[in-house]
Parts: structure tokens; sequence; C-alpha cells
């Protein structure tokens, strides 16, 4: 028969019961025998007489404390032979503080064999709970905690606990090659390289200790080498913010976001509108020009268009006809440069403008009407005396009215 799920204490509904006597125990291991010898006896017969019904003898067999296989649920009712057996193994008042640390420790160890980690973190917490006075036997908990911890990633809980086993058993070579396992994952060299001298002083040709060395100085040349890089791309980045600052101070540009060009950061000018995320504002150094991410929003059909980079020597006219050539959301003969009004909501001033589309980019972006929003140029094109246009202005004039600005 294989090995089945160990017993586990349940939870106590009832008032502590009282310690058995050595004659109640004695009477509860004879009845124990009994059920044993009934059992056998009545797995020979080929009809049932007496006992459990044949239809329902799976079920009845699962409920046995000899054959189930499972613990059962908080609440279910308990067979009364599975009450004594729980109390012979788990009650305190029937076991030693060291007895009661080995049950445990044995159920942890069963969940290893089966992986199922989080519960044998939970036998062996236990164990540790009844603090016995048996060095060797807490160092084993703690190691073997550890290596449920390390199982399930939690590397610094594995460390932990592994150092608490060496701390009560000095020699633990399992303990001290746990601690290196996980300070390799951690990322601690130093440590991991002292715990695998330390090894290699009782076994120099232990090959996995070897291979943690080597692989310890391969990670910790990749880190070294990554933190250079990771250097090198924000010393670019840092170099690349502060030339686009520069730029902007010369054009003499807006930001919602800070009063002073100087205070902006680069998540002041980092676009949120999925389309424009990976296309912030550049600066081409050959041609001296800034290139922006913008959106032009229709009003009357409640959709966009986008251009990940406009040049700031583009007019808003040659924009608009570029826009329109093929306008795929409404009527093309209406939607046209000449018939369109382009407004720019500076949520700064808490105002919408009327821009004059025959400007550049950049000049627009000189004026003080308008205001860069997170980095993104924002247009409204509306026809000209349509419903649609008179709407969107009393609309945000009855927004502007209602909301101070926002910074």
């Amino acid at each position: 028969m294989s090995d089945d799920t160990p017993i586990e204490p349940l939870p106590e509904d009832n008032p502590k019961k009282a310690k058995i006597t050595d004659e109640e125990r004695l009477e509860l291991a004879a009845k124990l025998d009994r059920e044993l010898d009934e059992f056998i006896d009545s797995l020979e017969k080929k009809r049932y007489t007496d006992g459990w019904p044949e239809d329902r003898w799976q079920e009845e067999m699962d409920k046995h404390p000899f054959f189930m296989k499972k613990a059962p649920e908080p609440g279910e009712e308990l067979h009364p032979l599975y009450e004594g057996i729980q109390q012979l193994k788990y009650d305190p008042d029937e076991n030693t503080a060291e007895d009661l640390a080995q049950n445990y420790k044995e159920d942890g160890n069963f969940y290893m064999k089966h992986k199922k980690f989080r519960m044998a973190i939970l036998g062996y917490t236990e164990g540790l709970k009844a603090k016995c006075d048996n060095d060797d036997l807490n160092a084993q908990l703690y190691n073997n905690r550890s290596a449920a911890n390390y199982f399930l990633k939690n590397y610094r809980s594995a460390l932990n606990d592994a150092i608490k086993a060496i701390e009560l058993k000095p020699d633990y070579t399992k303990a001290k090659l746990r601690a290196a396992y996980c300070c390799l994952e951690l990322d601690k060299f130093p440590e991991c390289l002292q715990y695998c001298e330390q090894l290699l002083q009782v076994d120099p040709l232990n090959r996995q200790v070897t291979n943690i060395i080597s692989e310890a100085s391969n990670k910790k040349v990749m880190k070294l080498r990554n933190a250079r890089k990771f250097e090198s791309i924000q010393k670019k980045k840092e170099e690349e913010l502060n030339l686009l600052l520069s730029e902007f101070e010369k054009r003499n540009i807006t930001f919602c976001e800070k009063d002073k060009i100087s205070a902006l950061e680069e998540k002041d000018i980092f676009p949120l509108l999925p389309p424009l995320e990976d296309h912030m504002v550049s600066f081409d150094k050959e041609t001296e020009t800034l290139y922006w991410p913008a959106a032009f929003c229709y009003p009357e059909y409640e959709v966009m268009d986008f251009e990940q980079k406009l040049s700031e020597n583009a007019t808003l006219y040659d924009c608009l006809t570029a826009l329109l050539e093929d306008f795929r959301f409404g009527n093309p003969d209406v939607y046209k440069p000449e018939n369109v009004n382009v407004y720019h909501e500076n949520k700064k001033l808490s105002e919408t403008f009327l821009l004059d589309i025959n400007k550049t980019i950049k000049e627009i972006l000189s004026e003080k009407e308008f205001a860069v929003q997170q980095g993104t140029l924002m247009f409204y094109i509306l026809v000209k005396d349509s419903r649609e246009e008179e709407f969107f202005l009393k609309q945000h004039k009855k927004l502007m009215a209602k909301y101070s600005p926002l910074f």
C-alpha cells in the first residue's frame, strides 16, 4: 500500500480534552488492532452481510483513519479513532517538545517529497514553535524550511533560515550550501564566495560548490557590465534632456506641468497617448529642428489623427493639407483647410484659443496662448461656423468657468 498523506491537526473548536490514561491508551490501541483485523477479514467476503454498505464501500473506507488519503476538512465530523490518533501525535500533553518537533518535521518532509512547498513550510514552522532543546533538530527544521522557501523563490526568507540553521549547527554543510545558492540568487557575491570557501575547506573537490563559484563570477561580471551600460544610457538621456530644455528656453515654450522650463523632468514631457508613447519630442542637431508628437482631434466625430514626428518648421496649413487630403471620418468636400478652424485648449490658462493656420508650429509654440501638455501638441479641428463649432466653444466656456486652472 502506498504512503498516504500524514494526518494533520485540525483547529480545536472544543475545550481541551483531558489527558488520556495509560489504560485508555492501551484500550485504544487494542481497538485499532481489532478494527484492522475486522477490515482485513471483510475483504475476503464476496458479499457484505454486515459493516459498510457495498455501494458506499469506497466512501466509508476513505473516512476510516487507517485508509483516509487526506485530512478531514475543518468542521467535518471526525471518526472517533481519528481524534485518538490526533491526540497521540500532536497533543502537547501526550508528547514532549522534541517529539512534537520531530512529528511536524516528518509532516514537512512528506510535503516536500510531494512538492507541496507551502504546506511543508507550515509543518516546519509548527515544529519550530514547539521550542525543543535539541539544537540539531531545530537546525534541521530551519534548513528544511529554507529549502522549501528556496523552491518557492523566496530567496531572502530562505537565506535567513539557512543562517539560523548555521548558527545552531556551525558545521552544517547542507545549510551552508543552501545559503550559498540563496546569495547567488540575491546577487550577494561576497557572502556567496565566503560560504563556498568554507565548504571547500571540508570538501575541496565539491563540484556543486565550484559551479556556484563559477556562476557567481559570471553573474558579477555581467552585473558590473550592465551597471556601466545603464549608467551610460542614463548619462546620454540626461544630456539629451538638457539639450531639449535649452532649446525650449530659446523658443520661449510654455508647459502645463511646470512654470519654469529648467524644472521639467523627462516624465513631464513623456507622451501618454498610446500611439505617441514611443515618440517623445526630439531635437535634430544637424537641422536644429524640434520634432513633436501631435494629436489632431475632430470633436464632430470624436476621433483623432496622430503625427509622431511633426516638424516645428511646418505650418499648421501644411498639416491640415496632409491630414484632410483623404479625409476618412466624414465628408472630404467639407473638411478642407480653407473650411476649418483650428483651436488649442490651454489648460494652464483655462482658455481656448483660435490658431492662425498660416503660422509655423515653431511660431505657434512661442505664443503665450499655447501650452504644451505632457509633451504633446493638441489641436481641435472644426468646420467654420458649424453647429459643432458653436457647441464646442460653448462647452469649453462652461468648462473653463467651472474649473480653476490646474497649475
